[in-house]
């Protein structure tokens, strides 16, 4: 059974992204979806959305086979890892330029350095979170995200107990603090982990502070300038897409039941 959300884990809404890095950048979607990326040499890659979350998983799982002493792979081994066929896999990597080395496969290290140049992870990112609850708290002590290059510099909550603090060695201020941090601390990426009610004013004031992308866990649209991009994962719909991949992996044994319960 193939994963639910490989394909497509969160609702993007890439308007216009650029970066201070001159290896990569994104810019507005066209009709059918795609991401117009530049790789390393400056040459254009049309990706698919969906083709973006899985490079994103190929990067993960290469660095953990990298750390384990793996060299090389094929793309079925590859496959395997996240659950996909070996040629949406030989897909991906051919729109990026990798191709594999007869007898070998594709060399662990060089597909790392491609893909990461393609998404950015040789930039450093700086990020503001804003929310800090249960939710937050534990963003705020990931240290998944730091591994990929995303630093959060400052956290903002309007809770009087928690200004003032630190949480995973991140300084907690004042809501009310938030755009003159921001302009203060330039971060680029801002993670947004507020109540639905308050998160399309806090994401607005984020934007006019100088964020230039949002990931957004806050169940609404949010209507953000062009020049502002903004991921949206909501994860009460991705508990629905998973209780769904469920109820399909178990409808051919049910469905083979007769209707005193004796299978066919």
């Amino acid at each position: 059974m193939r994963s639910a959300g490989i394909d497509c884990a969160a609702s993007v809404e890439w308007n216009h992204v650029s970066h201070t890095s001159p290896k990569w950048y994104a810019v507005r979607s066209n009709k059918l979806g795609n991401r117009l990326l530049k790789n390393a040499s400056g040459s254009a890659v049309h990706i698919p959305s969906a083709a973006v979350g899985r490079l994103s998983l190929y990067f993960r799982e290469l660095q953990r086979l990298s750390e384990n002493g793996v060299g090389s792979l094929n793309s079925s081994e590859l496959a395997t890892l996240i659950e996909v066929s070996p040629a949406v896999v030989r897909r991906d990597l051919a729109a990026i330029g990798a191709v594999g080395r007869r007898g070998v496969g594709y060399v662990t290290g060089e597909l790392i350095q491609t893909i990461g140049t393609l998404l950015g992870s040789e930039t450093a990112w700086t990020v503001a979170l804003v929310g800090v609850g249960s939710l937050g708290t534990a963003l705020l002590r990931y240290r998944g995200l730091q591994r990929q290059g995303f630093h959060i510099v400052a956290g903002f909550d309007a809770d009087k107990r928690q200004i003032g603090s630190s949480i995973g060695g991140v300084p907690i201020f004042a809501a009310s603090e938030m755009s003159k941090k921001i302009r203060e601390l330039q971060p680029q990426l801002a993670v947004l982990a507020v109540p639905a009610e308050a998160a399309i004013s806090v994401a607005v004031e984020l934007a006019e502070a100088g964020i230039t992308g949002i990931l957004n866990f806050a169940p609404v649209s949010l209507k953000l300038p062009k020049d502002i991009g903004v991921v949206n994962v909501d994860l009460a719909s991705e508990m629905q897409r998973l209780a769904f991949t469920v109820s399909i992996s178990r409808a051919p044994s049910e469905t083979a039941a007769g209707p005193d319960g004796q299978k066919k």
